[in-house]
């Protein structure tokens, strides 16, 4: 659990750097900063806080996985060698290929 904080943390950090990145001219965005320090420190304190990732694995027969109420795909895996897959309305991992015996979705929520 402490392993999934930390990535999401580092997510929420990369997202806030890329946008101070896109936003900003070069000489603003400093690592001394007490304005961008103060807001990564709050952003990473929230999800430690206040928040957990929770994860379950579906797996289906055919070529569709959809994921439960609240929960949705973060990854997805095919049978019979297949690496072609997309994510269907939010909700749902589909594999791409014309005969698939399995489908597996990787769920989560933030709780």
């Amino acid at each position: 659990m402490l392993r999934m904080k930390q990535s999401l943390t580092l997510i929420i950090l990369s997202i806030v750097v890329v946008s101070v990145h896109s936003y900003c001219p070069a000489e603003c965005v400093s690592k001394d900063d007490p304005t961008l320090k103060n807001l990564m420190s709050s952003m990473a304190a929230k999800p430690k806080e206040k928040s957990n990732i929770v994860c379950i694995n579906v797996h289906k027969k055919g070529s569709l996985a959809p994921c439960p109420r609240d929960f949705i795909p973060f990854s997805c895996s095919c049978g019979m060698a297949c690496g072609s897959w997309d994510i269907r309305n939010q909700r749902s991992c589909h594999c791409q290929c014309s005969i698939i015996d399995w489908t597996s979705a990787r769920c989560c929520k933030i709780a």
